[in-house]
Order: structure tokens, then C-alpha cells, then sequence
């Protein structure tokens, strides 16, 4: 016998698409936004439990990829290494917490930090038994330095929804992005949609692909050959205590960095 669905995980997801589109529809335009590219990932169903610590490595390089700068003092994405611890704390159920400490390494060999960002993470909606529907939100908000954004301030809406199975993940985040100061300070959101679709093949290894794009603004679209689409080819690995997920990607137009390789290892504590 199936328990029926609680009300409120029927309304929820009415509603939150109804405040992701009301935001949409009152914002509007922007150039390609140079930033650090400190955390590539498609947010799932991830969650830490109440009390529970958490620590995760991201680590990305470019080979090939833009090296003209878009403004003074720009460090381009070309030949840079990036990596950024990420703590995390669960606060109850469906919150957490997380502060990321972003380091970029210059393709001169310099190492810059670019600036701390804290995000607080939402989910009301969790698999039951590690299969079903999930949804909720993610909150960032980030200083961020000189070279590599002119918005020094730096606010992000994340919409989180998807569906984990006995053998599929799919994953969808259309983010929303507002620049707090600086000449993009114009109370007009970026969008940047990203998308992960994801097969079990092993126990606890699981193959798939992440999308990743920027647009401009949700109310005026930047041309396509001015967007940055970006493909990868990825692979999540979950037996503990060894939790990662590695990826090649491609830039699928001139806009785009060639090609990136990245990484996210959960550093286990135990």
C-alpha cells in the first residue's frame, strides 16, 4: 500500500516555480560575466544530517580556454589551476550550511584567494529510501576580488529539483544571479541553467553528463555565438569512505573555454 502524498509536496512545487518565474519575469540584461569558475556541479539531492560536519575539494583546471582579459586585471581562465575547500554543517533536516574559501593558481604560477562565499542550503523535499522526487533551493552570497569579477559583492539563487531512482539521476539548477555592486549592479538577474543526467553502472559508480550555460539576463538573452555552453562527460564514485566526481569538459562554442578538467573529492573524516 503507496501512503499518500502530503499536500504540501504537491504545493511546493507549484510554488517555487511560481517565484522562480516571477523573478525571471521582473529582471533583465548583461555582457558574459568573467568569474571564478570555483565550483562546477549540479546540486542533487545532497544533504548533510543535523550536526553531521562535511568537507569537499573542488579542483578544476582549463588547458584550453580564454586568455584575452574582459577588463583590467582580469586572471583568465587559461592554463589556471582552481581549488576550494567547502565546509559544511547540517542544521536540521533540510538546512544546511557551507562557507567555500576559493584559491586560484595564474598560468604564471601565482596563487590568489578570491574572495569567501556562503551558501545556506534548503530542501524540504528528500527521496524516500534513497528513491523519489527532491527539491528545495541553495543561497550564496560572496565577496569576491578584483581580478577575477568587477562585482565585488555577488548574490545567487539556486533552484534545486529532480529525481533520483533505483538507476537514474536527473538533476536540473536554473540559477539566478545578482550582481551586488559594480557596473553590472543593476538589480537584473544572469540566468545560468545547468542539468546532470546520470546512470548507475556499479554499486556506487554511476556515469553521466552535466550541462552547463550562461545566458544573460533572464529578460534579454544574449546571442547565441556571445553564450557559454559547456559539456561534460562525467563520473560519480560513492564507497566510502572514498566519495568524488571527475569530469572532461567541452565548450561547445567560440564563447566557451575549450576544454576543462574538473573534480570534487569528499574528504572523509572518519
Amino acid at each position: 500500500m503507496v501512503a499518500a502524498t502530503p499536500d504540501w509536496c504537491r504545493v511546493f512545487p507549484r510554488r517555487l516555480a511560481r517565484v522562480v518565474f516571477a523573478a525571471a519575469a521582473s529582471c533583465a540584461v548583461l555582457t558574459a560575466r568573467a568569474v571564478m569558475i570555483d565550483e562546477i556541479q549540479v546540486y542533487t539531492d545532497d544533504i548533510n544530517k543535523p550536526g553531521e560536519f562535511g568537507l569537499e575539494l573542488h579542483v578544476n583546471t582549463t588547458p584550453t580556454g580564454r586568455s584575452t582579459q574582459d577588463f583590467p586585471r582580469e586572471i583568465t581562465p587559461r592554463h589556471g589551476l582552481r581549488f576550494t575547500p567547502e565546509f559544511s554543517y547540517g542544521l536540521t533536516k533540510d538546512l544546511d550550511a557551507g562557507l567555500y574559501l576559493p584559491y586560484a593558481r595564474d598560468a604564471d604560477g601565482t596563487t590568489h584567494f578570491a574572495g569567501p562565499k556562503l551558501r545556506l542550503k534548503w530542501l524540504p523535499l528528500q527521496p524516500k529510501e534513497g528513491q523519489g522526487w527532491f527539491m528545495g533551493a541553495n543561497l550564496e552570497y560572496s565577496w569576491i576580488a578584483p581580478e577575477f569579477e568587477q562585482s565585488s559583492r555577488f548574490f545567487e539563487l539556486r533552484p534545486i529539483a529532480g529525481y533520483r531512482g533505483r538507476e537514474w539521476l536527473l538533476a536540473a539548477n536554473p540559477i539566478l544571479g545578482w550582481a551586488l555592486t559594480g557596473p553590472d549592479h543593476d538589480g537584473k538577474p544572469d540566468f545560468s541553467p545547468s542539468v546532470k543526467v546520470a546512470r548507475n553502472v556499479a554499486s556506487g559508480v554511476a556515469l553521466g553528463v552535466e550541462y552547463y550555460a550562461e545566458l544573460g539576463k533572464v529578460n534579454n538573452i544574449l546571442p547565441r555565438p556571445e553564450q557559454s555552453h559547456t559539456l561534460y562527460f562525467a563520473l560519480d564514485y560513492d564507497r566510502k569512505p572514498w566519495v568524488f566526481n571527475v569530469g572532461i569538459g567541452r565548450g561547445l562554442n567560440g564563447a566557451t573555454d575549450g576544454w576543462t578538467l574538473k573534480t570534487i573529492i569528499e574528504i572523509p573524516f572518519d
